[in-house]
């Protein structure tokens, strides 16, 4: 097949839909962690069907998926487009809310929802948290959802010994059945999208400090072990799939360019997921034929197919600024934030999205991170970690953290829908430098209880 195929389809999927106006929507997904309340014991994955029941009876969702044991993992509504789904287990339920241009009619509705679902799992000995790393996760069980996709994603991941000369691979491809998100969709158009993806890839150091809340193990001191969980699995083995961009982007043909670097892993045909040894784009389409492994009920079997050039709608690659076949840019960044403050990220990046040339100055004119001989990646890994970089002056950074959270309020004051005041808890920890991930380890080290911070962060 002609690689300019691969090009067009690229075309069609991510960038016209970049051709209509811009709107001030956003999308929001936040993912949290289920514990039982018993340190020692699993969550009951029956406990879990009995509150999704009640709480599609509470609130009229209708059932859109379920599982090969009959099991519910997806169910929406269709008057705003929210849904309440499980991610990759039962060990982590979502939230997810259809696009809005208010983020406090998404607020209304996940206290409405939350506050039912926590009551309803308390009642039974299980609680809902805001941390991006389950705090139970040793004991939880390590089975993800049988669905075709789900466990095609597992085997996948289970496959990185067959790549063991490439990465530094961590031993964890389970990962998702115990990591969390915040995940916020934001429209962009011709005129942004570029300064947008540009802009905040270089604010991502800068958001370790406000939004780590991933704290794992004591390899590194981890604060926001996502990043490290993406990056060191079968995902990472193209670096284009995950993580940051490294260089800024010139214009639109160049995201379109980099697009073809990504590596497809997956695809689906006659209704079967496959997964493959991950190609670039550029070497899949010019394959005549790729061997790989289809989901079949009980397990796999190998198959061979022919690459097509719309199978780019199954790239998923995850990147921290990932621009979407919607028109919009999803950032994806952010553990799992305390609930309290669940909306905080969103407001973040929405009031930003307003004021991209001031933030595109801002950033270029900083010598708090930038400028000490470290690159944007490297210096997102440096304030991953629990010990500062050495050379942090950290009343430099905290006033530069409150210029950009200034920008922001700026940002959602044009929006016009009072969503200034999820920013609150920002400025605190932008004024103290203490993200959720600090104030936890720091809890721990002065013997605080992890069943404390379950309660404090849900």
């Amino acid at each position: 097949m002609d690689f300019s195929a691969i090009e067009s389809a690229l075309e069609t999927r991510f960038f016209v839909p970049l051709k209509r106006p811009r709107t001030r929507r956003a999308g929001v997904e936040l993912e949290l962690p289920l514990c039982n309340l018993d340190p020692a014991r699993a969550v009951d994955f029956n406990t879990v069907q009995i509150v999704t029941e009640r709480f599609l009876s509470q609130f009229g969702f209708d059932v859109r998926n379920q599982d090969e044991d009959g099991r519910v993992y997806r169910t929406g509504e269709s008057v705003y487009g929210d849904e309440l789904s499980f991610d990759c287990s039962y060990n982590t339920v979502e939230f997810s809310f259809g696009p809005t241009e208010n983020l406090n009619e998404v607020w209304t509705r996940f206290t409405r929802y939350y506050s039912f679902f926590k009551e309803e799992l308390l009642r039974r000995g299980h609680t809902v948290t805001g941390m991006g790393v389950n705090p139970r996760w040793r004991v939880n069980q390590a089975e993800p959802i049988k669905s075709s996709r789900y466990r095609m994603l597992l085997r996948y991941l289970q496959s990185y010994p067959k790549y063991h000369r490439a990465l530094p691979f961590h031993c964890w491809p389970h990962f998702g059945l115990f990591s969390c998100a915040s995940q916020v969709q934001l429209d962009v158009d011709e005129s942004t999208a570029l300064q947008a993806v540009n802009a905040f890839t270089l604010l991502e150091p800068f958001k370790s400090v406000l939004f780590a809340n991933s704290p794992f193990g004591n390899r590194f001191g981890h604060l926001c072990a996502r990043d490290y969980f993406w990056r060191d699995s079968l995902h990472g083995l193209n670096p284009h799939n995950c993580g940051l961009y490294r260089l800024p982007f010139r214009r639109l043909t160049d995201i379109r360019s980099y697009l073809t670097t990504t590596s497809l892993y997956t695809v689906e045909r006659d209704g079967r997921y496959i997964h493959f040894a991950p190609r670039p784009l550029q070497e899949y389409i010019l394959a005549e034929t790729i061997e790989g492994e289809a989901v079949v009920p009980g397990g796999f079997e190998r198959v061979t197919f022919a690459p097509r050039a719309d199978d780019v709608r199954f790239l998923r690659p995850f990147k921290f600024e990932d621009l979407t076949y919607r028109g919009t840019l999803e950032f994806r960044s952010v553990c799992a934030q305390p609930v309290s403050e669940a909306l905080a990220f969103a407001a973040f990046h929405a009031g930003l999205m307003e004021m991209l040339p001031e933030l595109a100055a801002l950033l270029d004119d900083d010598e708090t991170l930038y400028g000490h001989g470290y690159n944007v990646s490297e210096l997102r890994e440096l304030f991953n970690r629990q010990d500062w970089p050495l050379f942090v002056d950290r009343r430099a950074l905290s006033i530069q953290l409150r210029r950009f959270l200034d920008l922001a309020a700026l940002g959602c004051g044009r929006r016009g829908a009072n969503e200034e005041p999820f920013l609150a808890p920002l400025y605190r920890r932008a004024e103290t430098l203490v993200s959720p991930a600090r104030e936890f380890v720091d809890g721990l080290k002065k013997g605080d209880p992890v069943d404390a911070f379950i309660a404090r962060f849900g």
